[in-house]
């Protein structure tokens, strides 16, 4: 949040640049405020910028604030990658669209972003044990990422296995007591 203050201050004293206006925007994504983030990915676009990370920050701003259609224009203009075809794979979901939730499914990859990707997917399906196998199989190979067990327990609860659903849990909560 230092850096985030210090870009605001630079820029309130005229000596933000594109790069700093970047900065900015993509702190206030990750801080959460989506808002801020869609409003600063805005400006840089109106103003002309042409850095490729400008479209795809809007598109997702704008997905995490709900405006679908206004992510989906903006991640189309958006140049090629594998968080272009994560947000399209999630936006084809929000609209319905079968066919490119196909094919956008069919460009993720065998990497720990687009299979959590797949994984949420599969669980705002109802697809919850196809969910489940993905966090396992994450799991595996990355022990590290012990909140996945979180969503491992989720599935199980929706599955009506509640006590697996609370040992799973149980083994998140025994290295994040405080949560």
């Amino acid at each position: 949040t230092s850096l985030f203050i210090f870009r605001e201050f630079n820029r309130n004293a005229g000596k933000s640049n594109e790069e700093s206006d970047l900065w900015l925007a993509y702190c206030a994504f990750h801080l959460g405020d989506y808002k801020k983030a869609y409003e600063e990915y805005k400006t840089l676009r109106d103003g002309g910028s042409t850095h490729p990370e400008v479209l795809l920050g809007l598109a997702c701003a704008s997905f995490f604030l709900g405006m679908y259609k206004e992510s989906s224009a903006a991640a189309e203009k958006a140049p090629p990658s594998s968080l272009k075809n994560r947000l399209s794979f999630h936006l084809a979901h929000k609209f319905g669209d079968e066919k490119s939730l196909m094919s956008f499914h069919q460009q993720l990859q065998d990497v720990v972003e687009d299979q959590l990707s797949l994984a949420s997917i599969h669980y705002l399906r109802s697809h919850y044990q196809e969910a489940i196998d993905i966090y396992k199989r994450i799991l595996l190979d990355n022990r590290e990422h012990l909140a996945l067990n979180v969503y491992v327990a989720l599935c199980y609860y929706k599955l009506d296995y509640f006590d697996v659903s609370q040992e799973v849990l149980a083994v998140y909560l025994a290295h994040s007591p405080d949560w």
